[in-house]
């Protein structure tokens, strides 16, 4: 999915059917848009003179972000924010991770403790609207489900009548899983538990019979269970959808844009087969025009995004392409060993999708 040996696919110079823009007339639009824009804004100036990007990060998930025995956090979540950091600040290593309970992930992004926020968190209209975040792109599609012992019988979620179901605080599971009990009549106990890790230890050690959460979550939670994961199983069912997305404080657009296209010229390189691997090679190069304008070598887009104009290159060439940070940390490559159903490219039936460059 990751491999360089892809043919890539070029993208057309100028719009089908319409007439060619004067060459003084475009250059004058392209200088004049440029200079508009290059204002940084507030947190990307902030981000900039503290030297380094300060990531609000779960307080361990594993293949999204968690601590290993040397202190360095690792996982999917984590990678991102080494890239946004990388195009920020041309140094994925500039990046002071914060870990978060859910309950207190958008009070530290309202009181800007943080700059972005990356941890398992649910794109919905109240967090929009109510709680001021902006979620530039989906990162991962989920869904919820549940999780019980493999000696179970149950199958779906109308089986566990008359069960404790653990679920995490301030999260949407929450309200998804009272919801679900409501409208299917089901007379379950939800039990819910102050942390990710808390809801797992519940489950583990007997005080609910299942956790409901994300899928990736219950996955990561179950690699950590007493006596070996083969103990567990995530039925089938999923109640809801969660499309995870990174989030930013509303009201800085430039912050909002640069962290949204760090995504999606992360997608885009793996559509046009550049890895972590190649991408200074191929950006020194190609002549292919997306490549050049997703690479800076045309477009001018950094300085518009208040950023150098190589960003995309160094975000690449940090973390990889997102089919390499999807591998590597939650896919094949993993413990996890998770498909990526969804989570593939459109082009190979999934959804994600990266705008054009052109």
């Amino acid at each position: 999915m990751t491999g360089g040996s892809k043919p890539s696919p070029r993208l057309p110079t100028k719009s089908a059917g319409l007439p060619r823009m004067p060459r003084r007339l475009a250059a004058f639009l392209l200088a004049a848009g440029t200079a508009f824009a290059a204002h940084a804004g507030p947190t990307l100036d902030g981000v900039k003179a503290r030297g380094y990007l300060r990531c609000g990060v779960s307080e361990g998930i594993a293949g999204f972000s968690e601590k290993d025995a040397a202190g360095r956090w690792n996982g999917f979540d984590a990678d991102f924010c080494r890239a946004v950091a990388a195009a920020a600040l041309g140094d994925p290593q500039k990046v002071r991770f914060v870990p978060l309970k859910a309950s207190a992930r958008f009070p530290a992004l309202q009181a800007r403790t943080i700059d972005l926020l990356a941890r398992n968190t649910t794109w919905t209209l109240p967090r929009e609207v109510l709680l001021r975040a902006r979620f530039p792109a989906v990162l991962y599609h989920d869904g919820q489900g549940f999780m019980v012992p493999a000696t179970s019988a149950a199958k779906t979620s109308a089986d566990l009548a008359g069960a404790k179901i653990c679920v995490e605080k301030g999260t949407t599971h929450e309200q998804n899983l009272r919801d679900r009990l409501d409208t299917r009549s089901l007379r379950a106990e939800p039990v819910v538990v102050d942390s990710a890790a808390g809801a797992a230890e519940a489950l583990f050690s007997g005080k609910c019979f299942a956790y409901s959460s994300d899928a990736s979550q219950l996955a990561a939670a179950r690699l950590h269970a007493p006596g070996g994961a083969q103990g567990w199983v995530i039925l089938p069912e999923r109640i809801s959808k969660e499309p995870l997305a990174p989030a930013v404080l509303g009201g800085d657009e430039e912050w909002f844009l640069l962290v949204r296209w760090v995504l999606y010229v992360q997608i885009a390189a793996e559509e046009y087969g550049l890895t972590r691997a190649n991408v200074e090679q191929t950006f020194a190069q190609t002549r292919d025009p997306g490549l050049r304008r997703l690479t800076g070598a045309e477009g001018g887009y950094g300085r518009a995004l208040g950023v150098r104009d190589d960003w995309a290159v160094r975000a690449i060439a940090a973390v990889g392409n997102y089919g390499e940070m999807f591998e590597r940390n939650l896919g094949r490559d993993s413990p996890l060993k998770m498909e990526r159903g969804l989570n593939r490219l459109w082009t190979e039936g999934g959804l994600m999708i990266a705008p054009p460059l052109r």
